[in-house]
């Protein structure tokens, strides 16, 4: 039975949730040639405070001023990296 376990940062919609389930649930059905009936898919939320990259949390990304709000204060100052990526490991 294929178990397919998916952590993501909270702030997805139910229908967004429902859709990657579906999603996932189809490709697994195409590459193992298993029965539907034994596809798990587990989705794991995690609160944006709780998930960090580079020692700056999701949330703290969030409120973090956009590249064109001019020259970075606070994560320079407390020596964490300037965000500018964060869109790509939500």
């Amino acid at each position: 039975m294929p178990q397919v376990d998916i952590t993501l940062a909270r702030g997805r919609t139910p229908d967004q949730v429902r859709a990657l389930i579906h999603e996932v649930h189809a490709a697994v059905l195409r590459t193992t040639g298993t029965r539907p009936e034994h596809v798990r898919v587990v989705v794991h939320e995690v609160p944006r405070t709780h998930w960090a990259t580079g020692d700056v949390t999701l949330a703290e990304a969030d409120s973090a001023p956009g590249p064109d709000a001019g020259p970075q204060t606070d994560s320079a100052a407390e020596g964490r990296p300037a965000d500018t990526e964060h869109q790509e490991w939500q």
